[in-house]
């Protein structure tokens, strides 16, 4: 009797891994292959056509986007099996996968890419360029970012302690970095990346600051103008859309950059640093808070490239680091929140499933889609320590030296 496509699959899967199938296969002609678990459901040959032509994890996300391919069990539990297996295929393991191809009945036409696949124009980090990068993510839907996060809207790691859901999380976060910069009733803050207005709101209805937060995106901007109407802020926060090269005129006493700085790109980040230094007064101080990653890449792999965030850029810590110091500020504190940002992404996730039907209707499927492979793969990411995340304060010394700073820690 012939073997089933899911066996020949696993045949030629088990041989280039050198061992047992992480995940079991379900081909579209109702047979399986693999161990118990999670099980990838190759709804049609079209599943594997996205894997010919893409081989890897764009093809994998292509097909999983499209809904050629599926996942029945723990999302999370098959991205943690199969992480530990990369195999980079010879000339003559991609042979062999043709000719199983052809056997399978495979080939055809390359499949469209998805629509909500990414596509740039122009040169890398231009003004122009950013703002379609930016736009491509951030301007996605209001509706479905306040879908998804807390009434805070704060789109980065929350600071978790034992007791802490989502919000809590997210308020001792913008709280931690308000006593950090050490934000007092009548200092001016500048927000540079400040998304949904998340940490304008907080410090100034706790912190009485006046403060100007900047982004590129449309939708944010109108978001945070509706925020300052309804708590009544408008005439002490203000929100440009503005790129952070277009930054003049006053300096404020504080400066805050939020998981802003991944989008920035490694040749710009001169400037983007020497900009924050530029915008503060003497010893005032940055909190800036990025992720980071062992070496300076793309961000997070062809699936983030193409569906997620365009041109990001992750670099190790120390990278950074540096980059502050060239551009003249003293490091203070780094604050690694790493395993704080685990908990985020799945209290993101579980609220994403929870309301799976709002999303779709505000997203469409394949954008929800996206986002459920976008989650889970985040939260891996970071447990396992693929992915960092920092809060770094720094503050631009005055001409003798000082810097103002306490000699032992204000926060908690």
């Amino acid at each position: 009797m012939p073997k089933s496509a899911a066996h020949r699959l696993a045949d030629f899967a088990e041989r280039i891994l050198g061992g047992p199938l992480p995940v079991a296969v379900r081909t579209w002609d109702g047979h399986q292959a693999g161990p118990a678990g999670p099980i990838v459901v190759l709804k049609n040959r079209r599943a594997l056509r996205w894997l010919l032509y893409s081989p890897g994890e764009l093809g994998l996300a292509r097909a999983y986007v499209s809904g050629d391919l599926d996942v029945e069990g723990d999302l999370t539990e098959g991205f943690r099996r199969a992480w530990a297996y990369r195999p980079q295929l010879s000339a003559r393991d991609f042979g062999e996968a043709i000719r199983l191809a052809a056997r399978l009945g495979v080939f055809g036409l390359p499949p469209k890419p998805p629509a909500e696949e990414a596509r740039l124009r122009g040169k890398l980090h231009t003004p122009g360029r950013d703002r379609s990068a930016i736009s491509h993510h951030y301007d996605l839907s209001n509706a479905f970012y306040q879908l998804l996060m807390d009434d805070s809207m704060a789109y980065s790691s929350g600071y978790w302690s034992e007791s802490a859901d989502l919000a809590r999380a997210q308020h001792d976060k913008l709280e931690l970095i308000c006593q950090k910069l050490g934000l007092r009733p009548g200092m001016r803050l500048l927000d540079v990346g400040c998304g949904w207005g998340s940490l304008l709101v907080h410090a100034a209805k706790h912190h009485g600051v006046e403060a100007v937060g900047v982004t590129i995106s449309a939708e944010q901007v109108q978001h945070v103008k509706n925020r300052l109407a309804q708590h009544d802020l408008d005439d002490r926060v203000e929100v440009r859309r503005q790129d952070y090269r277009e930054l003049a005129g006053d300096s404020f006493d504080a400066v805050a950059s939020i998981e802003m700085g991944e989008h920035v790109g490694e040749d710009n980040y001169p400037t983007y640093t020497a900009t924050l230094f530029r915008m503060l007064k003497p010893t005032g101080r940055l909190l800036l808070q990025q992720m980071s990653r062992g070496a300076v890449a793309p961000g997070g792999g062809a699936f983030i490239e193409r569906y997620i965030a365009p041109d990001m850029t992750m670099r190790p810590l120390s990278r950074t680091l540096s980059h502050l110091e060239t551009a003249g500020f003293e490091i203070r504190d780094v604050h690694a929140l790493r395993e704080h940002y685990v908990p985020t992404v799945r209290a993101w996730a579980a609220t994403l499933e929870q309301h799976w039907d709002e999303a779709v209707a505000l997203i469409g499927e394949a954008g929800a889609r996206v986002w459920r492979l976008y989650l889970a793969g985040g939260a891996l990411a970071f447990e396992e320590n693929r992915m960092g995340v920092d809060q770094i304060l720094a503050v631009r010394p005055d001409a003798t030296g000082r810097t103002g700073m306490p000699w032992t820690r204000e926060w908690a």
